[in-house]
């Protein structure tokens, strides 16, 4: 009987109820605290799973990280996923998405529903003022920790710092990340003259060449806005920015369901919230189709990634089974550590615009190396900043 049940329980032990409650837990409040994009989802969790709690080492956390990357989706969303399957096998899984999906998902439901009640929607900058530069800290904090695990050599700093220049310079991330992985797989491979080839890597790349277009149904809305939103989820690499074009492409352009400005509106409030930015689709099946739109959009956009990544532990444990695997998961680690650094970088110039805006990122990178509170403190603590400031200025 027990032998049925290994592939539900999470490596390394049985999947225990309180390891799911556990799951449930941190999930629920790295959705609800999770502000800033994906590099400060990344660094919360590492914050939270790696360095107070040990649920994994930086080493299987590095891996994870990289491996999320050679999927499409949102890499946050899929790294929170496989972070609760190491913990409690598929339930955890399962939890973990869902609960770091589900408070952004109804925070935005209601502002969707302030929007179309109204015409706009409630004013968060001055929450937001307080809480980008206590994000930034940790992301910063996040970076230092794992660059002692992932750059191990000379050659892996310099390939960072080459794919951390060619993304300022404003090369798409997914060829940044591409390239990073040829040039750590073609530098082992001229050293033990192996005869793999980097096909694997064809895939990203083809899927990114075109924005395949799903023909009109015959169904009613409610189904092509799900089928549309979920060719999306199962396609779309990149940033939010990419998601503006699929979305722009699908629905302004061919659908003619939102206007340019509904489209702007929907990624800022999918940027401003906490979690996945891909809440940007709730925004869009509320807009389109009310409340069930909103739950529809939810579930098409990141359905695919529960998909691929439960496909994924399937491989990731033997990503270091072989030299030339290790090696492109030591490149493609290195790359997305640079990518993180890059995108923090345009995060502090945005944001750390004055003296108390530096002044709150400073404070918490401080507390973060003294102490070892819990990121909710430090988000909490610039949300009141930002308030106050907001208040009396």
């Amino acid at each position: 009987m027990g032998a049925a049940r290994d592939e539900d329980s999470p490596p390394g032990g049985a999947g225990r109820p309180e390891r799911l409650r556990e799951v449930v837990a941190v999930f629920l409040k790295l959705g609800l605290i999770g502000f800033g994009g994906p590099a400060a989802h990344t660094a919360m969790m590492r914050e939270e799973l790696v360095r107070r709690r040990g649920w994994v080492s930086d080493r299987r956390f590095a891996d994870l990280m990289a491996a999320t990357n050679l999927i499409p989706g949102p890499n946050s969303t899929e790294l929170a996923i496989h972070l609760g399957h190491d913990r409690a096998g598929r339930r955890g899984l399962v939890m973990a998405g869902v609960c770091f999906i589900l408070p952004a998902a109804l925070i935005v439901t209601a502002l969707a529903w302030a929007y179309v009640r109204f015409g706009q929607t409630p004013a968060v900058e001055g929450v937001l003022y307080g809480i980008v530069p206590a994000v930034i800290a940790i992301i910063v904090n996040a970076l230092i920790g794992l660059a002692r695990t992932v750059v191990t050599n000379l050659w892996l700093g310099a390939l960072a710092v080459a794919a951390l220049a060619a993304y300022l310079f404003g090369v798409n991330e997914l060829l940044v990340l591409a390239a990073g992985a040829v040039v750590a797989a073609l530098a082992h491979l001229s050293r033990d003259l192996a005869r793999h080839r980097q096909a694997l890597l064809a895939g990203p790349l083809l899927a990114m060449a075109g924005q395949p277009v799903f023909p009109d149904p015959a169904a009613g809305q409610l189904t092509q806005l799900f089928l549309t939103l979920l060719k999306i989820g199962s396609v779309l690499y990149g940033s939010g920015y990419v998601l503006l074009a699929f979305l722009r492409g699908d629905f302004v352009a061919r659908l003619g369901w939102l206007t340019e400005q509904q489209l702007v509106d929907a990624v800022s409030i999918g940027q401003v919230t906490p979690g996945p930015v891909f809440t940007t689709a709730t925004f869009v099946g509320y807009v389109v189709a009310g409340p069930v739109g909103a739950l529809l959009a939810t579930v098409a956009i990141f359905l695919p990634s529960f998909v691929f990544v439960g496909l994924l532990t399937r491989i990731t444990d033997r990503l270091r089974a072989t030299p030339w695997t290790s090696a492109l998961l030591d490149g493609v680690s290195a790359v997305a550590l640079a990518l993180m650094a890059g995108v923090s970088w345009q995060l502090a110039r945005t944001a750390i615009i004055d003296p108390l805006t530096l002044g709150i990122a400073l404070v918490t990178l401080l507390l973060l190396w003294r102490t070892r509170l819990n990121n909710a403190w430090y988000i909490a603590a610039g949300a009141l900043t930002g308030l106050a400031h907001t208040l009396l200025t």
